[in-house]
């Protein structure tokens, strides 16, 4: 298994594991509308914050991460957020999603980020025990104000 940096240039390529991850997050959200993988492949590739770490296994991508640097005031520094991971499912159950998170962590370590967090739907079940198996439960709670409400979770 490879795990790497994508490039801009070729996020387009992440399409066929966007829809795997659209059909899945669909379930998890109660059946919200999600946008196809083609707009959200182009969102990837244009996202001027965003950075992506692609999952392989001989050559073929299995998972994906999508992470943000971002100031954390309190600390003075910068920490990650985590904001979308998939691994597919016929692929679940070999550490890839931790290895995915893995390097997440070592590259906050290199940039000196006081910490790397995310969030995850309360129905996804699956992720939730894996996250509670590796990292500890943050003291904050989510909030949300919907501004779109064709885009709600």
């Amino acid at each position: 298994m490879l795990i790497r940096p994508l490039p801009r240039a070729e996020r387009g390529t992440l399409a066929p594991l966007l829809a795997a991850y659209a059909a899945e997050m669909r379930g998890t959200l109660a059946g919200a509308a999600v946008a196809t993988p083609e707009a959200q492949a182009a969102l990837l590739a244009t996202h001027p914050a965003a950075e992506v770490l692609l999952a392989e296994l001989d050559g073929a991508p299995i998972g994906f991460a999508v992470l943000f640097d971002l100031p954390e005031l309190v600390f003075a520094r910068s920490c990650g957020m985590l904001d979308d991971l998939f691994v597919l499912p016929a692929a679940r159950g070999r550490g890839i999603a931790r290895a995915l998170i893995a390097e997440a962590v070592a590259i906050g370590r290199r940039r000196g980020w006081s910490h790397l967090r995310w969030i995850v739907p309360e129905g996804d079940v699956g992720a939730i025990a894996l996250y509670e198996r590796i990292a500890e439960r943050a003291d904050w709670r989510s909030y949300v104000i919907r501004i779109d409400p064709a885009a709600s979770l």
